[in-house]
């Protein structure tokens, strides 16, 4: 199991948890896992998310390893310009 940190603004409300747990060996599995089991996650997925994996942040490579006591973090992507 993995466990996934996410960002403040991602929760419904301030009592929402900020830490879930799901089985995966790559981000594409957490993704998917994540919209599965919580199904609260899935506007937040549908928007767009970046993940960060012990630092680094990967936003379209589904197929990144994760370790389980790898350090995950799922955050809103951010568009700029």
């Amino acid at each position: 199991m993995v466990q996934v940190n996410i960002s403040g603004i991602m929760r419904k409300t301030e009592d929402s948890p900020t830490v879930f747990e799901v089985e995966a060996k790559n981000i594409r599995q957490l993704l998917v896992n994540l919209e599965k089991h919580y199904p609260e996650m899935k506007p937040h997925l549908d928007k767009g998310v970046a993940v960060s994996v012990d630092g680094t942040i990967y936003r379209d490579n589904w197929f990144q390893s994760i370790q389980p006591d790898s350090e995950v973090y799922l955050v809103p992507r951010l568009a700029g310009g």
